[in-house]
């Protein structure tokens, strides 16, 4: 189904005229004489061509080297397997820390009022110091570094000197479990670990140490412990094995410098959610990772030295690093640690409006939270300073559009984006010279040869299907740590269609180039054959004021399945049978007979991830009397008791 025929906005002709995109076309106009007259053009320019596309982004975002490619692209029709700037020497810190000056890099604050700034002399100097104290510590190039650290400076820090030596950087967010820790570091083995002693989140005090001290007993690779005092400023070394306080970390005023390393050299381990068993490590490159970085926030973001961006995000999530990316960009990245809404849901905008915040990044929940509590953050806030929202982690409702545009700023670019941790970069994307449409993704990412592809791999135009891309890009993972034949990275993203990378969604692109996400294709709704994207759904849902959220899945049922909605509502409310028709009214109205559900439940809370997605999967395991197979990536694994044996779903 197409989204909204008009446009909900369209950026003003001198905005277009004056956005990097726009300067970009010109000059690969100029460079290459190539035929570009709007972005389908270029976006058709830059999958034709891609050895002149990406080195064009090389050079228009200005990435620093200290030795240029031998060429672009070896290997470039085989995926997995194409090479990147073959000879090319670079450092991913090197292009985030410029040379000195007193202009803000960092911006930090809290929910409990704290703020601190640190200007790019100060940046530089303090990634120096704590450079040195890893080498001292005996970190070498391949050498693992891990963060278990809350959304602060301290951990930009760090990852900036790890990857600065050329070590390998991976984070958790200290709401994670010792066990889930465990899961994920375990595996890389670090050598030092950045910890936290505790963090404050929705007004509760909450005490890491025991967590730190449990991690190092089962890792044994930790040599070394950076124990940054975020709870309590007292917080001793010795309070844990191997201890060194953060700023006893390293030797002062020591010059900084940038390990040269080829494009594929690792840099950054992400890691998959872990829903269907031990959490995937992605390793990505520093070659990879930047050019795509500087490409979305320079090209589909126009960021630039007079920004500051600010992304609500953990350290868990791929978003930390696209917002410590900023860096690259000249732009200010704003950091902020604690709930976004609890306990005062306007935390975040005031925030926007105090710092004169220009990127404001967030989540469709967020947006959904903020128009069912009836906040009205234009009328309250001065966000004049506001130019762009990018939303990603789940599709955007229309519904989250048109709250943006009434109740946020009329005359922002709202991006919702798509692409993930798997990639590190985006599918779908914004684009600051087209006009956004509700429920629509405005554009596909540049250089990435997006297609919708049907169970047998033929092409669909303006269909539902399967998310892949069948052109190698620069930030396809250099692999999983652990896998060295790429066994299991293979059948993981290629053995659905041999040579093409298979993202997991159902999509469609649509008549105008954009991109609808429909949710993920393996929660596909399949009921007498019909697949429906869950986010079909959760779409109308977001229309109604009683359900805070929900999960749809598939139950297997007298030898086909059917759809059933689990429902989270409101306090004090209860699903009775006008609600219950309320919701599926709204679901036959707004989408079709066959996507209304055979049963809705009300369930007191639902499971979801330490980052905190929902887990379709999960439920659908338990209510098929199946184990997860990974509950320690969950954040609440006890609300699944809820879904066990229900007596609802025996008839």
């Amino acid at each position: 189904m197409e989204p909204a025929a008009q446009p909900i906005w369209t950026p003003s002709p001198e905005r277009a005229r004056n956005a990097a995109l726009t300067r970009f076309s010109h000059y690969v106009q100029e460079r290459y004489k190539a035929p570009i007259h709007d972005y389908a053009s270029l976006h058709r320019w830059s999958i034709e061509f891609p050895e002149h596309f990406w080195n064009a982004v090389w050079d228009f975002c200005e990435i620093r080297c200290s030795q240029n490619a031998q060429q672009t692209i070896e290997d470039g029709r085989r995926m997995p397997g194409a090479k990147w700037f073959v000879g090319a020497l670079l450092n991913y810190a090197e292009n985030l820390i410029p040379p000195s000056d007193d202009s803000i890099a960092i911006i930090f604050r809290n929910e409990a009022g704290q703020r601190r700034e640190l200007t790019r002399r100060e940046l530089r100097s303090e990634v120096a110091r704590v450079a040195d104290g890893l080498k001292q510590a005996g970190v070498k190039v391949g050498d693992r570094v891990a963060g278990y650290l809350p959304n602060i400076p301290e951990t930009v820090i760090a990852m900036l000197a790890t990857t600065s030596l050329g070590a390998i950087w991976s984070s958790c967010s200290p709401d994670f479990g010792a066990s889930a820790v465990v899961d994920r570091f375990g595996q890389i083995k670090p050598r030092v670990l950045f910890a936290t002693d505790g963090y404050q989140y929705a007004g509760k005090r909450i005490d890491c140490l025991p967590t730190v001290a449990t991690v190092c007993k089962q890792i044994s690779s930790i040599e070394r412990v950076v124990l940054v005092p975020y709870l309590n400023a007292d917080t001793k070394a010795e309070q844990i094995p191997h201890g060194v306080l953060f700023s006893d970390f390293g030797r002062p005023d020591r010059p900084l410098t940038f390990t040269q390393l080829p494009f594929e050299q690792p840099a950054f381990i992400l890691y998959s959610s872990g829903t269907t068993g031990a959490p995937k490590c992605i390793v990505h490159s520093a070659g990879g990772a930047l050019i795509q970085q500087k490409k979305e926030n320079i090209l589909h973001s126009g960021m630039g030295a007079d920004d500051r961006y600010f992304y609500f995000t953990t350290c868990g999530w791929v978003m930390w690093n696209a917002l410590a990316s900023g860096l690259a960009t000249g732009a200010a990245i704003v950091l902020f640690d604690g709930a976004p809404l609890q306990p005062d849901p306007k935390i975040l905008w005031r925030m926007a409006a105090e710092e004169r915040v220009t990127i404001f990044g967030t989540g469709p929940r967020f947006l959904t939270t903020c128009e069912q509590l009836g906040l009205r953050p234009r009328e309250e806030f001065d966000l004049s300073a506001l130019r762009a929202v990018i939303s990603t982690g789940a599709p955007l409702s229309p519904t989250s559009y048109r709250y943006v545009y009434r109740d946020v700023h009329p005359d922002v670019h709202l991006s919702s984006i798509s692409g993930g941790t798997d990639i590190m970069a985006c599918f779908g994307t914004g684009c600051p010279t087209l006009p956004v449409y509700e429920g629509e993704i405005q554009a596909l990412g540049l250089g990435m040869k997006v297609e919708i592809f049907d169970g047998a791999g033929k092409a669909l135009i303006g269909q539902q299907g399967e998310l892949v891309c069948t052109q190698p890009f620069p930030s396809v993972p250099v692999g999983f740590w652990g896998d060295p034949q790429g066994d299991r990275l293979v059948a993981t993203y290629f053995s659905h269609y041999p040579n093409v990378w298979w993202h997991g969604d159902l999509a469609t692109v649509t008549s105008r180039g954009g991109l609808i996400v429909h949710g993920r294709s393996d929660a596909v709704l399949n009921p007498s054959g019909v697949r429906i994207g869950t986010a079909e759904l959760y779409r109308q849902l977001e229309k109604i004021d009683e359900v805070l959220e929900s999960i749809a899945i598939a139950q297997e049922f007298k030898g086909d399945v059917r759809i059933v909605l689990f429902v989270r509502l409101r306090d004090g409310l209860t699903l009775d049978e006008p609600l219950r028709d309320k919701i599926c009214r709204t679901i036959r109205d707004n989408t079709s007979p066959r996507h209304v559900p055979s049963k809705v439940i009300q369930v007191p809370d639902l499971p979801r991830t330490l980052n905190g997605k929902l887990v379709e999967l999960a439920v659908r395991d338990v209510v098929h009397g199946r184990m997860p197979k990974n509950l320690a990536a969950l954040a609440n694994p006890e609300a699944l008791d809820f879904f066990k044996a229900r007596p609802e779903l025996k008839d």
